[in-house]
């Protein structure tokens, strides 16, 4: 299929229904788009496809924070996770916004001239070290927050599933694409949403215990489902194969691997050599989606009679994303709440 699909084929709206129809057609509405890449290139998992939806929703685009300050918390995130999809997708959504300057002063690598937005940039962009409070209100902590966690999953997918490119030829790494398109969803960007709409379309997916940061929040919702929902993937692969991915990415400190391949290698090469494969997709998916390769992916649906479908494929990179988010979550987040039986 042309496009920025890779490995699985998309659901086409037109040819949607059920829970995916809903999805789509809040989309449309909600976000201006009646298709939404990321969305589409997971639509194979109606659950994992509805989860990461409301997840983004609740957090990005509804609430009482500003639009702008969560667009510079996703374009931070995104650059820290070396997604040029994403990058490229939230520079035009921040020139939706209205602020032209700022995103372009972001995309050449400058300090925002706003120390808040400053601010909110440097905080999207680390997650290593010791957990530091974020640079907004308590009472936005979970917006902003959500906003970042959503990033640090939506980011892992995008990389293993989608290609670079948001536009035909790279067309959106021009100054007047960019601000071209981010004019053509400014009325959207700029509307208010209600918040909480999209989690009738989950209330019937499982979900883990609320966190404190989010508790009684539509984010806490969204996010304690995603949880659930992206964690089944596990399920995917052997006991021991799950175990050694979880252990991996739970010493992870949150920079970027090295370029060798002793990080990857070791948790793996103690497994049977029929549970490689998986694990090693996981584990790529979350702590370096950007170095996932076709080799990787055929591997993988090799390493069972009869292959593996696009829908498993969604699931073990959603597994491996929340994985690796959950990580995150730990560092920048108190972490008295997150428990060992929170991260199996």
């Amino acid at each position: 299929m042309a496009g920025p699909f890779r490995y699985v084929t998309p659901v086409e709206p037109q040819r949607a229904t059920g829970r995916i129809a809903q999805v789509y057609a809040q989309i449309a509405e909600d976000f201006g788009m009646a298709r939404m890449a990321v969305l589409m290139t997971l639509s194979p998992s109606p659950e994992v496809t509805a989860a990461t939806w409301a997840m983004l929703r609740e957090s990005l685009l509804a609430g009482a924070a500003p639009r702008t300050g969560k667009e510079v918390v996703a374009l931070g995130v995104s650059m820290a996770n070396r997604c040029p999809f994403c990058v490229d997708a939230h520079t035009m959504l921040l020139h939706a916004t209205g602020d032209h300057r700022l995103a372009e002063a972001i995309a050449r690598g400058d300090t925002p001239a706003d120390p808040a937005h400053a601010a909110l940039l440097a905080w999207a962009g680390a997650t290593g070290g010791p957990v530091r409070p974020g640079p907004f209100p308590a009472e936005l902590a979970h917006e902003y927050v959500g906003t970042a966690l959503s990033f640090h999953f939506i980011n892992r997918v995008a990389s293993t599933l989608l290609t670079d490119g948001v536009l035909p030829a790279n067309l959106q790494r021009s100054r007047l694409v960019r601000s071209m398109g981010g004019r053509v969803l400014t009325r959207t960007v700029r509307r208010r949403l209600p918040v909480g709409t999209s989690l009738a379309m989950v209330a019937d997916l499982p979900a883990r215990p609320e966190r404190e940061w989010a508790a009684g929040t539509p984010v806490g919702a969204a996010f304690a489902t995603l949880e659930a929902v992206a964690g089944s993937g596990g399920e995917l692969l052997g006991d021991g194969a799950r175990t050694a991915v979880t252990d991996a990415v739970e010493v992870w400190d949150g920079t970027p691997p090295p370029m060798n391949t002793a990080w990857l290698d070791g948790p793996v090469a103690a497994l049977p050599a029929a549970d490689r494969p998986g694990a090693r997709l996981a584990l790529l998916t979350a702590l370096a989606p950007y170095r996932v390769t076709d080799t990787d992916v055929a591997t993988w649906r090799a390493s069972r009679t009869g292959g593996r479908t696009d829908e498993d494929l969604v699931r073990l990179c959603a597994f491996g994303a929340i994985t690796a988010t959950r990580r995150v979550e730990a560092l920048i987040t108190p972490t008295e709440h997150v428990t060992a039986e929170d991260r199996s």
